[in-house]
C-alpha cells in the first residue's frame, strides 16, 4: 500500500470513530439533552468527515456532509430550534452519511440517489425554513404530461444586501491549538486569501505570554487581514472551511469594519494577489515573537520571492508550563500483530507451566533458588498475560452503537414505535468476542421488534404506551460477560409455538414439555412464527443461527418470558477466548479443568448426606438443600460404572442461571491458569466439554462446560414427582 492509500485508510478508520461519536451524541439529543456542547459535538463530527473527504476528492460525501453541516451550524448558532422533527431527520441523515462513507470506502454499493436527494431536500428545508419553488421537469409522454411549475411561499433570509459583493473584507483570525494538531497551517490559509486579491496582513502577538509560562501548543496569535477584492463572503469563508471550528473567526465588510488597527513601530505587510506569498518570512516572524517583548509589533513587508520554509523549532517548555494532566495517548496497531503477541504469550504460559512441573518433579525444596525463581517467573508471566489481554480488551460500545440505526430501520419497516435503551456500553471484553457479537445481537433485536413488540394500536388496546421499549444491556458476572436483550412486548405464545413445532414435524404431537423446553423450540432450525415471509423474518433462519454463533464462542443462551409482559434473552460468553483460570481435577485418571469462576465450594461427601432420587440418581445434602451429584467420569464416558462418592471429592458449582450441582471427581490437583484451545476447531464438538488446553507436562486436558453438565443432569434428576430414597 502506497503512502496515499495508507493515509486514506487511516481517514476511514477515523470515520468509524466519528460515526460512533455522532450516533451517540444524536441519541443524547433524542433523549432531550439539547445543550450547546452536544450540538457542537455533532457539528464537529460531520465537519471532520467533510474535511477529510474533501482532501481525498470524495465529492458525493462532501456534498451530503456539507448540507448536514449547514443545518448543524444553524442549530448551534441558535437560529433554528432543535425540535423532535429536526432530531429525527438528523438521525436519518447520519444513516445516509454512513452509507456514503461505506460507498466511498468500496464496502457497499453506491448510495441510492433518490434517498440521498430526498434527505438533502429535508435538511435544506429545515435549514432555510418555508418552502421552495419546485419545478417538475419531464419530457412529454404518451399521456400528454407537460412540466408544471408550483408556486409555493418561500421564507428565506433577505439576501438582497449580498447580491453585490462587498468591495473588500476584514478578517480577524485567531487559531486554537487544536487547529495545528489537525495538521492545518496559518501560512497556507493566508496564501489562499492572497489568491482572492491583494491582502494587508497585521499580526497581534499581544496574547503571547512570557517565555516561562509559554505553552507552544496553545494558540496565542491573532491575525488581521484586509482583503481588497470584490468577492463574495462565501468565497472568503471557504478558505476557512476546514478550520472554522478550531479558531475564532470574524469576517466583516471593509466599509462596515473600518480600517485595520495601526501599530506604532512598523506598517502592516501588503501582500499581493499571488501564489508566491512568502510563508517562510511570516513563520520566522511568528517564531521571533516568542521572545519577551514590551509591546505588540506588526509584520514588516517581506520580499515576494519564494524561499524554502525553514524548520520552526519552539523554545523548550519549562516545567511550570507543563499541563497538569496529560491526555491519554493512543496508537494504531495492526490487529494481526496483537494476535501474534497473544499467541506467543500463550506459549510462554505453557512453557512456564512445563518448567514449574519439571522443578516440582525434581524434588527441589521450595526454598531453593530455582524454586523461588520459578515463582517469580510465574508472577511475571501472569502480569504479562494480563497486560497483553488488556490490549485486546475493548468496550462493547462499538457493537451497541450500531444498533440504534438498525432499530430505527426495522421499526419503520413494520410501522412500530420503538425506543432502544442501552446500558453497560463500557463493559470490556476480548476484541474477538466483540467482533462476533454483532450478528447474534442484530438477529435478536430484529426478532424482538418484529415478533416481540405489538403494534401501537395493540399496545394501546391493552393499556400499554404506544411506544415499545427494547433494552440492550451488558454486564460482567462470574468471570463472564452477559448480554441481555429484553422487550416489553407480548411475550412468547407457548401454545402457538408448540403447534408450529408439531406442524413442522419438529416434535411429536404427544411430547410433554416444560415452559422452558417450549420456549427453546424457537432455536430449532427451520422454526419461525412469522405468518408471512418478509425482509425481516419468516424464512426459518435467525434464532438457530444465534444459538450456533453463541455456542461457537463458548457461550450459551437462555430465555425468560412472561405472556403479556415481554421476553428477555440472555447471552453468556467468556470474557476472552485465550486464557482461563481453572481448577485442575482428576476423573478416571483423566486430567480435567473446571473453570474457577463457576466453583462455589469443595467438600468430601459423607454417607449421611448422600441420597438417591427414585432410587437411581444420586443427590447430596449441601447447606440444607439437595443438589444433583454428577459423576463426571461416568457422564463423559471415561468409566462405565459409577464410583463411590465417599471415595472422591465433590465440587459445588453454579451455572449462569443460578442453578447449582455437585461434580464428583477423584482428586483435586490445584489451581492453574491455562491457555484455551478450541476443541471444535482442532477436533470436533463434545457435549459437556467447552475447550481444551495443554498442561505443563505436555498432555492435553479438557475444559468442562459446567452449564451443560448441570443443566442436563438437573433436567433428568429433578422431575416434578421425584422422591428421595435412602
Amino acid at each position: 500500500m502506497d503512502a496515499f492509500e495508507a493515509i486514506k485508510a487511516t481517514f476511514f478508520q477515523e470515520c468509524d470513530e466519528l460515526l460512533a461519536d455522532l450516533e451517540q451524541k444524536l441519541m443524547l439529543l433524542e433523549q432531550g439533552q439539547t445543550d450547546l456542547e452536544t450540538i457542537n459535538a455533532v457539528f464537529r463530527a460531520v465537519h471532520s468527515v467533510k474535511g477529510g473527504a474533501g482532501a481525498f476528492g470524495l465529492e458525493d460525501l462532501v456534498r451530503f456532509a456539507h448540507v448536514f453541516e449547514t443545518l448543524m451550524d444553524e442549530l448551534r448558532a441558535g437560529r433554528k430550534p432543535c425540535d423532535p422533527v429536526t432530531i429525527k431527520t438528523l438521525l436519518r441523515a447520519s444513516d445516509v452519511l454512513a452509507d456514503h462513507i461505506q460507498a466511498a470506502q468500496g464496502l457497499a454499493p453506491a448510495v441510492d440517489e433518490a434517498r440521498s436527494a430526498g434527505l438533502v431536500a429535508e435538511l435544506e428545508m429545515l435549514t432555510h425554513g418555508g418552502e421552495t419553488r419546485v419545478v417538475v421537469e419531464a419530457e412529454e409522454d404518451d399521456f400528454g404530461f407537460t412540466p408544471m411549475a408550483f408556486d409555493m411561499p418561500l421564507e428565506l433570509p433577505d439576501i438582497s444586501a449580498a447580491a453585490e459583493p462587498a468591495s473588500g473584507w476584514r478578517i480577524v483570525f485567531r487559531p486554537h491549538g487544536r487547529m495545528y494538531a489537525s495538521a492545518n497551517e496559518t501560512g497556507l490559509l493566508l496564501r489562499e486569501l492572497a489568491r482572492l486579491g491583494p491582502t494587508t496582513v497585521a499580526l497581534d502577538e499581544g496574547g503571547v505570554p512570557m517565555l516561562e509560562t509559554l505553552n507552544v501548543e496553545d494558540g496565542c496569535l491573532t491575525w488581521t487581514v484586509e482583503l481588497s477584492a470584490a468577492v463574495d463572503e462565501a468565497a472568503v469563508r471557504e478558505v476557512f472551511d476546514f478550520v472554522e471550528a478550531d479558531c475564532d473567526l470574524t469576517i466583516t465588510p471593509l466599509d462596515a469594519a473600518g480600517s485595520a488597527p495601526v501599530f506604532e513601530d512598523e506598517p502592516p505587510a501588503v501582500l499581493p494577489a499571488s501564489d508566491d506569498l512568502d510563508i517562510a518570512a511570516l513563520l520566522a516572524k511568528a517564531t521571533a515573537i516568542a521572545e519577551p517583548t514590551p509591546a505588540p509589533r506588526p509584520i514588516t513587508p517581506q520580499p515576494v520571492a519564494p524561499e524554502p520554509a525553514p524548520v520552526v523549532s519552539a523554545p523548550p517548555q519549562s516545567p511550570a508550563a507543563a499541563p497538569a494532566a496529560s491526555a491519554p495517548v493512543t496508537i494504531r496497531v495492526d490487529l494481526d500483530r496483537v494476535d501474534r503477541l497473544i499467541n506467543v504469550v500463550g506459549e510462554l504460559v505453557i512453557q512456564q507451566a512445563m518448567l514449574s512441573q519439571r522443578v516440582l518433579e525434581s524434588g527441589l525444596a521450595r526454598s531453593s533458588g530455582i524454586a523461588l525463581g520459578m515463582e517469580d517467573l510465574e508472577l511475571l508471566t501472569r502480569e504479562i498475560q494480563d497486560s497483553v489481554m488488556a490490549i485486546r480488551a475493548q468496550p462493547v460500545k462499538s457493537v451497541f452503537q450500531r444498533m440504534p440505526r438498525l432499530v430505527r430501520e426495522v421499526a419503520d419497516m413494520v410501522s412500530k414505535q420503538v425506543r432502544l435503551v442501552t446500558a453497560g456500553e463500557d463493559t470490556e471484553v476480548d476484541k474477538t468476542v466483540v467482533e462476533r457479537l454483532a450478528e447474534p445481537i442484530t438477529h435478536m433485536l430484529r426478532n424482538a421488534i418484529d415478533h416481540g413488540l405489538e403494534t401501537p394500536e395493540e399496545r394501546l388496546a391493552v393499556g400499554k404506551p404506544a411506544e415499545g421499549v427494547v433494552r440492550l444491556a451488558a454486564l460482567h458476572r462470574s468471570g463472564r460477560i452477559v448480554i441481555e436483550i429484553s422487550d416489553d412486548g407480548r411475550g412468547i405464545n407457548r401454545e402457538r409455538v408448540r403447534k408450529i413445532a408439531v406442524d413442522k414435524g419438529l416434535i411429536a404431537a404427544d411430547a410433554v414439555l416444560t415452559d422452558e423446553q417450549t420456549d427453546n423450540l424457537i432455536f430449532l432450525p427451520g422454526f419461525s412464527t412469522a405468518a408471512v415471509v418478509s425482509d425481516i423474518s419468516g424464512r426459518g433462519v435467525g434464532m438457530d443461527v444465534v444459538k450456533r454463533s453463541i455456542q461457537a464462542l463458548g457461550g450459551r443462551i437462555s430465555i425468560s418470558s412472561v405472556p403479556g409482559k415481554g421476553s428477555t434473552f440472555t447471552l453468556s460468553l467468556p470474557l476472552t477466548l485465550a486464557v482461563l483460570d481453572g481448577m485442575v481435577v482428576t476423573a478416571a485418571e483423566q486430567t480435567l479443568i473446571t473453570p474457577l469462576p463457576t466453583i462455589v465450594e469443595s467438600l468430601t461427601p459423607q454417607a449421611a448426606d448422600l441420597h438417591h432420587v427414585g432410587g437411581v440418581d444420586p443427590v447430596i445434602r449441601f447447606r440444607d438443600r439437595f443438589l444433583p451429584l454428577i459423576d463426571v467420569a461416568l457422564t463423559l464416558g471415561f468409566r462405565d460404572t459409577p464410583m463411590s462418592p465417599t471415595d472422591g471429592v465433590a465440587v459445588v458449582v453454579e451455572t449462569e442461571g443460578g442453578q447449582q450441582a455437585a461434580l464428583l471427581f477423584e482428586a483435586i490437583q490445584g489451581q492453574r491458569q491455562v491457555v484455551i484451545k478450541s476443541l471444535e476447531t482442532n477436533y470436533q464438538p463434545v457435549e459437556g466439554v467447552a475447550a481444551a488446553t495443554i498442561l505443563g507436562d505436555g498432555r492435553v486436558a479438557l475444559i468442562l462446560d459446567v452449564d451443560v453438565l448441570v443443566t442436563d443432569m438437573r433436567r433428568k434428576s429433578f422431575r416434578p414427582d421425584f422422591k428421595l430414597a435412602s
